[in-house]
């Protein structure tokens, strides 16, 4: 596609970002402050992209424990502005080439609509229960840390044609160094930074060369992804052997990434799959159980002053929801029995 660029810096669509961008975070000092001159601010974006002087500010990184630790790195408030004028006009060109179960970070999909596919395919390759089938489950290792940007930009730019627009897109990605990597005269680098709207992106367009291959060269039925997280079923425990090893062979020679050791491993359905948030079994699944402490915790966190009763209220009701679609209505009032004793009493 050519001419994008002029769509990403024309007002209206700033004016569309910067809506997404403070969605849910009005109340946030670096919004109120951004919003003091709105006007001003989003013209200086869109002059800094029409001369290409934009420059993203320095990201801020923290350590998030919830409950996995993860490194977050969090873009100044006018750079994310610019992600999402990025991605509102280059995803609708990636998007319609994805595969129907990449699930993550796309509209109506999400981890309900992969654990719904889930419970369909297991239907199926099973035949409705009646027969044993088994679950090739793959994490791939360090994958935001480990997406190289020599690939990345050469698979960009199949469809986006904009030099100016793969500029940009260059700003973006070098605001987050992890490794380098040398090739010739150029400096190749390596990684992208949890907590960016474009690393979701990225990150979709990056393994959507691996749902094609899975699909359509190795002609999986059961296949379905979740950012690094993919599951495939097959009736045939060798031939989720004989597909693992290819996968490990492409990911290695194509994208430059591996799968991790510890997690990638083949499961008989029968001893219950963890997926997406929920360990699910022949018959019915239940709660990780880091999902049922990290509840647990936000209360705790309640007790010890570190948010609002609302916010508290708010958080439980997303997670009642949640819970839903486990078996695990025992637990769900016990946690709520727990959360109204701390409400009534702190």
């Amino acid at each position: 596609m050519k001419n994008l660029y002029p769509q990403i810096y024309n007002l209206s669509n700033l004016l569309c970002a910067w809506r997404k961008a403070r969605k849910g975070k009005t109340k946030k000092q670096y919004v109120i402050e951004f919003e003091k001159d709105i006007i001003i601010n989003l013209l200086q974006l869109q002059a800094e992209l029409i001369d290409q002087i934009y420059k993203p500010k320095p990201l801020k990184t923290f350590i998030l424990r919830d409950p996995k630790t993860r490194i977050i790195s969090k873009s100044d408030f006018r750079d994310r502005v610019i992600h999402h004028a990025i991605v509102r006009i280059i995803e609708p060109i990636f998007d319609k080439s994805f595969i129907y179960d990449s699930c993550a970070n796309r509209k109506k999909k999400g981890t309900l609509f992969a654990i719904k596919r889930f419970d369909i395919f297991k239907r199926k390759v099973t035949n409705s229960l009646k027969c044993e089938a088994f679950c090739l489950k793959c994490d791939i290792r360090h994958y935001f840390k480990e997406v190289d940007h020599k690939i990345l930009l050469s698979i960009l730019k199949r469809k986006i044609k904009d030099k100016k627009t793969i500029w940009l897109i260059i700003q973006i990605l070098k605001n987050q160094v992890n490794s380098r990597k040398r090739t010739g005269k150029h400096v190749y680098r390596k990684g992208m930074p949890l907590g960016n709207l474009t690393s979701q992106f990225f990150a979709n367009v990056y393994l959507d060369e691996l749902d094609f291959f899975i699909k359509h060269k190795l002609k999986a039925k059961y296949y379905i992804r979740y950012v690094d997280d993919f599951i495939i079923l097959h009736k045939s425990k060798q031939q989720l052997k004989i597909w693992q090893s290819q996968i490990i062979n492409f990911l290695k020679h194509a994208l430059n990434l591996k799968l991790h050791p510890d997690k990638s491993k083949i499961i008989s359905l029968s001893k219950g799959i963890d997926f997406v948030g929920f360990r699910n079994f022949y018959y019915f699944k239940l709660l990780r159980r880091r999902n049922i402490r990290k509840m647990k915790s936000k209360i705790d966190d309640y007790k010890k002053g570190l948010f609002f009763e609302e916010s508290l209220k708010e958080i439980f009701q997303g997670w009642k929801a949640y819970t839903k679609w486990a078996n695990s209505y025992k637990l769900s009032q016990k946690i709520q029995f727990k959360l109204f004793a701390s409400l009534l009493f702190c």
